[in-house]
């Protein structure tokens, strides 16, 4: 597809990355020609320096035959302009970054309809979803869900002393009494579809599906279900804190945010009474033991520096905290994060790549199967993608141990009239079924990719 990006800061990038390594034709425009001329030096795109809200520059990005036009510059109100511009224009598809929390569900439903947007993305609010969903359940490093939560996906690493370590994967089920596939597994920089006979080893990084009932039940037979976080202390008052803090309020949980600037602690305060906030620097070890940090449940560091967030959640798990989340955008930062023990981390640029490129994917997708989630996994290696399959077609009707998978692929659960199904071979796909497939070094636009 060809597609125009305006907007190239932290979260443009990642786009940017993502959507020229899934094959598309990217234009890039920014008003700063430094950040163009870099992008070159990086990628094979075409460079528009301009306002995106300028006709002239849309017209020299070529907005009138372009499929999809993502407009993610630091401005909402820039962003929702250039997509009414590029609609009108000629642009298939417009996608704006929309953050402000005064744009609430009904304005936004108002605002897109007005503007013919495809859609809208608010990293902020999706990254504290994805923080609440970790919160919850304490004993996963990641949660991915599908099927409106009917159905997850969770990252563990396995340590040393696991019932899991040592045993085959065949054999688990019987073993600890729950419904539940182990369908990706890291070790070292290697990731693998693996198969019933695969042996899993301490520090293994393992992707298991369930639905939630099952996987509480293998949570439990094997010691790693953990209370769910009532006192969660946040540092740094920044959109996600303010997303995450009305969420876990409506959950029950006791919230505690550190913040230096004090202004945002009173806006924290006066919109949400429940909010125990301390202004301060959240870096010093005397303010934090003040503010409760032993007798915390959780703790999440969303400051805006990747480095201090690092620390400051190293410290927490020195002092023992029992769940520990930092948010990081800079990948080599995550990398340093599991060496420091960290396994828990978050970041708003992947958060938005998954959703763009589920996006993308869908617009591309053939009759027959479209796709409902997407989510990368295991450091991009590998892919969970949710299709719903609308008709029938050769793949329907058929025992999955009839079909003929393409390699690295697994599929991982069925889900029918809201009932997830682990798959055994004699199992078949239904028109109308949602169907999860867990997919290693490849690229799935429809569900019939997954066929020789």
């Amino acid at each position: 597809m060809r597609i125009i990006l305006v907007g190239c800061g932290k979260i443009g990038v990642a786009l940017l990355s993502a959507l020229v390594a899934e094959g598309h034709d990217l234009v890039a425009m920014d008003n700063r020609q430094e950040v163009l001329d870099d992008l070159t030096n990086q990628f094979d795109v075409m460079c528009v320096n301009g306002n995106g809200a300028d006709c002239e520059a849309l017209q020299d990005a070529g907005v009138e035959r372009s499929d999809l036009v993502i407009a993610v510059t630091g401005s909402d109100e820039l962003n929702m302009l250039m997509c009414y511009l590029s609609k009108r224009m000629g642009a298939a598809h417009t996608i704006a970054r929309i953050r402000n929390p005064q744009y609430h569900d009904k304005s936004l439903s108002f605002l897109r309809q007005q503007l013919d947007l495809s859609m809208s993305i608010n990293p902020e609010l999706l990254t504290a979803q994805e923080l609440l969903h970790i919160l919850k359940l304490p004993a996963a490093s990641k949660i991915e869900t599908f099927s409106r939560r009917n159905f997850e996906m969770i990252e563990l690493r396995l340590k040393a002393d696991s019932p899991l370590v040592g045993q085959k994967l065949m054999n688990l089920r019987d073993r600890f009494k729950a419904k539940f596939l182990i369908c990706v597994v890291q070790r070292d920089s290697e990731v693998v579809i693996p198969r019933g006979d695969f042996i899993l080893q301490g520090g293994d990084r393992i992707g298991l599906t369930a639905d939630r009932t099952e996987l509480w039940k293998l949570l439990k037979a094997t010691g790693l279900a953990k209370r769910q976080a009532k006192n969660v202390m946040l540092i740094g008052g920044s959109r996600i804190a303010f997303y995450l803090s009305k969420m876990l309020l409506s959950s029950g949980s006791n919230v505690i945010l550190i913040e230096s600037d004090r202004a945002i602690c009173h806006r924290f305060t006066d919109a949400m009474p429940g909010v125990s906030a301390f202004c301060g620097d959240g870096t010093h070890q005397e303010l934090l033991q003040e503010s409760g940090l032993s007798d915390q449940d959780a703790f999440v560091s969303l400051t805006g520096m990747d480095e201090e967030n690092l620390l400051l959640a190293y410290h927490a798990r020195l002092q023992h905290v029992s769940q520990v989340i930092a948010k990081i955008n800079r990948d080599e930062m995550v990398r340093m994060a599991e060496q420091m023990g960290l396994e828990s981390v978050v970041s708003p640029k992947d958060v938005v790549v998954n959703v763009v490129l589920r996006y993308a994917r869908a617009l591309e997708s053939s009759k027959g199967s479209s796709i409902e989630n997407l989510y990368q996994l295991m450091d991009g290696k590998a892919e969970a993608l949710e299709f719903i399959v609308c008709s029938a077609a050769d793949f329907t009707h058929v025992p999955l141990k009839d079909l003929r998978l393409k390699k690295n692929i697994l599929i991982a659960g069925i889900l029918r009239d809201r009932k997830a199904i682990i798959p055994s071979g004699s199992d078949v796909i239904l028109p109308g079924d949602r169907v999860v497939v867990i997919a290693g070094h490849r690229r799935l636009n429809a569900l019939s990719d997954i066929l020789l």
